[in-house]
C-alpha cells in the first residue's frame, strides 16, 4: 500500500492511484483532517458513484456530523450561511437551482465573453513579455480567471482587487494564516449581500441581475440562494482554471513535441487540435483531483466494497481518468485523443455548470501563451516544484518560465 496524502504524493500522485486501481479500487482512507472516506479510483465506478443519486451531496447526511462539521466542504461556508449551492445539494432543490441558474449562465452569455477573455489574456501577458520571464501562476493563470469571472458576476472593477485578496486566501487552504479561509469566505458573503441589494435596483447585464431575475414558475432564488451560488462560482470557478492553465502549460513544457504540434496548428489557423488539447490535458493532470464529497443515505455496493449509510465517497477523478480499462496507453499525453469521455468536468446531474466557461478560457489563455511566446521554457527542475496542498484541488504553487522578451508589451494589466 503507497503512502497517500504525504508532499511525495502530491507531487506525482498517479503511481500510488494506479496501484489502487489494481489492487484496492474502493479504499477506505484515513484523511489528513482524520475524516475517513471510501476513494473510488477505476473508471467504471468512479462514473456509477458520480451518478449514483443514493449517494448525497448534502453534507448532513454524514454519518459523523460533529466530527466531520467543517471538514468536508469549504472552510467557514456553514457560518457564512452560503451552504445552499449545487455542490451540497440534491433534488428537488438541486433540480429547481440549477434551472434557476442555468437561465442566467447561458452558452449565450459565455460565447459573447470570449472577446473580454482574450482582452484580459492580452493585457495580463503584456504585464510581463518585456521581461523575458515570468511566474505564470501568480502573475496570469490565477489573475486571469478572477477578473474574468468578477466581470462576468457584474463586480465594479473598484472591488476586484478585493475580490482577488480573497481568492488568493482561498487558494492558499492551509499556507495562509490559521483561520484565513474562513475569514476571506465570510467577507466576501458580506459583500455578495450587499452587491446583490444594490443590483435589485438597477439590474444590468451581468450574472449576477441574471440570478436576481431568474424565475421558473414564479419561483425566484432567495437573496441567500443568489449569494451561495455567486459564491460557488467564483470559488469553484477560478480555482479550477488556475489549475488547468498551470497544469495545462507545465504538462506542454514537458512534452515538447506535442507543444511543437500545436503551435504548429495554432499558427495554419487549425483550432482543432487546440479543443481536442485541452480534453487531453483535463484527462491526463486535470485540475481536480476528487471530486466534491458524497454521502451514501443507505447501504449500496461499488466496486466489490459495501458502503454504509452515512459513509463519506470520494471519486478520485485523477486515477479514473487515468484507467487503463478506459483510454489506451492512459500515461500518455496525446493531444489528439479523440475518444476521450474524461471526468475531468464530473458526471451526472452534477456535472459542471461552468464547463464551458474554463474551456473558453484555459483554450485562450493556451493558445496566446504559446503564439505570443514561442520558446517558452522552464526556469526551473521539474522536482523544485511545489504542488499545492489540499484535498480536492491539484495546482502547482508556482510556475518560473523564461522567453526570449515580446517588444509588443505595454507593460499594463487590466
Amino acid at each position: 500500500m503507497p503512502d497517500l496524502f504525504t508532499w511525495e504524493f502530491a507531487a506525482d500522485p498517479y503511481p500510488a492511484y494506479a496501484w489502487l486501481r489494481e489492487h484496492a479500487p474502493v479504499h477506505r482512507a484515513e484523511l489528513p483532517s482524520g475524516v475517513s472516506a471510501w476513494l473510488v479510483t477505476r473508471y467504471d465506478d468512479a462514473r456509477q458513484a458520480l451518478a449514483d443519486q443514493r449517494l448525497s451531496k448534502n453534507p448532513g447526511a454524514h454519518s459523523e456530523r460533529a466530527h466531520g462539521r467543517g471538514k468536508v466542504g469549504i472552510p467557514g461556508e456553514r457560518s457564512a450561511n452560503l451552504m445552499t449551492h449545487l455542490l451540497n445539494i440534491d433534488p428537488p432543490d438541486h433540480t429547481r437551482l440549477r434551472r434557476l441558474v442555468s437561465r442566467a449562465f447561458t452558452p449565450r452569455r459565455v460565447a459573447a465573453f470570449a472577446p473580454r477573455v482574450q482582452e484580459l489574456t492580452d493585457g495580463l501577458i503584456d504585464g510581463f513579455a518585456a521581461r523575458g520571464s515570468a511566474d505564470l501562476i501568480h502573475e496570469f493563470a490565477f489573475p486571469l480567471p478572477i477578473y474574468a469571472i468578477c466581470d462576468l458576476l457584474g463586480v465594479p472593477a473598484e472591488d476586484q482587487d478585493d475580490f482577488r485578496d480573497w481568492a488568493g486566501m482561498m487558494l492558499r487552504h492551509g499556507g495562509g494564516p490559521r483561520g484565513g479561509v474562513g475569514r476571506a469566505v465570510k467577507k466576501m458573503r458580506g459583500y455578495l449581500a450587499e452587491l446583490i441589494h444594490r443590483k435589485r435596483d438597477d439590474l444590468g447585464d451581468d450574472l449576477i441581475s441574471g440570478l436576481i431575475r431568474a424565475s421558473d414558475h414564479g419561483e425566484h432564488l432567495t437573496e441567500n440562494e443568489a449569494a451561495a451560488m455567486a459564491f460557488i462560482l467564483l470559488f469553484a470557478g477560478f480555482e479550477t482554471t488556475v489549475n488547468l492553465i498551470g497544469n495545462g502549460t507545465y504538462a506542454l513544457l514537458r512534452h515538447p513535441e506535442q507543444r511543437r504540434r500545436l503551435q504548429g496548428a495554432l499558427a495554419e489557423g487549425d483550432t482543432a487540435l487546440l479543443e481536442t488539447g485541452v480534453e487531453e490535458l483535463l484527462r491526463y493532470d486535470g485540475p481536480v483531483e476528487l471530486a466534491t464529497w458524497r454521502f451514501a443515505t443507505e447501504p449500496l455496493t461499488l466496486g466489490g466494497q459495501r458502503v454504509e449509510t452515512g459513509d463519506p465517497v470520494l471519486v478520485v477523478l485523477a486515477a479514473a481518468d487515468r484507467d487503463p480499462a478506459r483510454f489506451p496507453h492512459p500515461d500518455v499525453l496525446d493531444l489528439a485523443r479523440r475518444d476521450n469521455q474524461h471526468l475531468g468536468y464530473g458526471h451526472g446531474i452534477h456535472y459542471c455548470l461552468g464547463a464551458p466557461l474554463a474551456r473558453l478560457e484555459g483554450q485562450t489563455a493556451l493558445a496566446t501563451l504559446l503564439s505570443r511566446l514561442p520558446d517558452l521554457r522552464l526556469a526551473a527542475e521539474p522536482e523544485e516544484l511545489r504542488w499545492r496542498g489540499g484535498l480536492i484541488m491539484r495546482g502547482l504553487r508556482s510556475l518560473p518560465v523564461e522567453f526570449t522578451p515580446d517588444g509588443k508589451s505595454v507593460g499594463d494589466s487590466p
